[in-house]
């Protein structure tokens, strides 16, 4: 697979019935064109996590995934209220989830943790008020 697949996505916001369906989707895929499972376990993983954090803080966003032999890029993008100090929403367990979320199962403050323990490169372009950009990459070879 010499060129890359290219396959965007809309995530909406605050719609917890259907969070999680992108990352199932591009885990699908994967398997289907034989990557390893411990790479695919990886990026459903970031990806859900990303995908989580979406449809709870930011009302929605996009996903684009490219997909070559080497690795795996995936570009989340949202217009929500970005991320006020990146250092505190990497720390494990901080949340600024609401009740309501949390009583759903959502909002334990392990999404960003997990995105960065699951990839192999992680960058966070984030703007207050303006929205969040999300760079995550996973090395497709051994």
């Amino acid at each position: 697979m010499a060129e890359v697949m290219k396959l965007h996505y809309v995530v909406s916001g605050d719609d917890f019935t259907r969070a999680g369906e992108t990352s199932s989707k591009v885990k699908k895929t994967l398997n289907q064109l034989g990557f390893r499972p411990e790479v695919v376990r990886k990026v459903a993983i970031a990806m859900y996590e990303g995908e989580i954090n979406m449809v709870i803080h930011a009302d929605g966003g996009t996903i684009d995934v490219d997909i070559s032999s080497d690795e795996i890029v995936i570009v989340m993008q949202d217009k929500g209220p970005g991320i006020p100090d990146v250092e505190k929403a990497m720390q494990e367990g901080f949340s600024t989830a609401s009740n309501n979320v949390r009583e759903l199962g959502f909002g334990a403050g392990m999404g960003l943790p997990n995105i960065k323990k699951y990839s192999d490169v992680m960058e966070i372009d984030t703007q207050v008020g303006k929205g969040t950009k999300l760079r995550i990459v996973i090395y497709a070879k051994e």
